[in-house]
């Protein structure tokens, strides 16, 4: 498997060659500094998941775009992939990700496993307008806080939420938090 500080560089840097963005321009769209910007694209610094979210929604792509490279598959195609395998900690902090099945633009959505460590606290700004997450809890407890109200959720439990107003995520117990999320973008990103 590629170094996911790798693919993050990489990627990061052809986006915005892509997009035909100076630093300077990246940084007044993502509200990330041209400074910590250069620094990912040279692989030097491994942002938070925050930096990610501010990234991936300035550039208006996916988070997952930033974790695993893009595959267009035939959707009619049986895949089975395992979290196991796949999970990596993609940026600093306490959260690592399985990208199950990275976003498709045919769906709309990527889904994610996400395994929240204990302590874990982060507080997320506003996505992309009309981007929906989706949140069931496999295992653990994680609290998520939207439209100003915690909501504690326990195994089985699920919370969707308008992930486009700020929100945020702790785990305050002494155990890991396992879920599964999807996370719609309503524009095709």
């Amino acid at each position: 498997m590629k170094d996911p500080k790798d693919h993050l560089a990489q990627t990061l840097k052809q986006v915005r060659k892509d997009k035909k963005l100076s630093l300077d321009r990246a940084a007044d769209l993502t509200g990330v500094s041209k400074a910590m910007l250069g620094q990912i694209e040279r692989g030097e610094s491994s942002p938070t998941v925050s930096t990610l979210w501010k990234i991936a929604t300035g550039f208006e792509v996916s988070l997952s775009s930033f974790i695993e490279p893009t595959t267009s598959q035939n959707l009619k195609k049986t895949v089975v992939r395992t979290a196991d395998e796949i999970r990596q900690h993609p940026a600093e902090g306490g959260l690592m990700i399985a990208p199950l099945f990275p976003y498709e633009s045919q769906l709309g959505f990527e889904y994610l496993e996400l395994v929240f460590q204990a302590g874990y606290d982060r507080e997320s700004a506003a996505h992309a307008p009309g981007v929906i997450e989706i949140v069931t809890v496999l295992s653990g407890v994680l609290e998520i806080c939207c439209e100003g109200v915690w909501h504690k959720l326990e195994e089985g439990q699920s919370l969707r939420f308008a992930g486009d107003k700020p929100h945020a995520y702790r785990n305050a117990t002494g155990e890991d938090a396992k879920v599964i999320t999807v996370i719609h973008y309503p524009n095709g990103r």
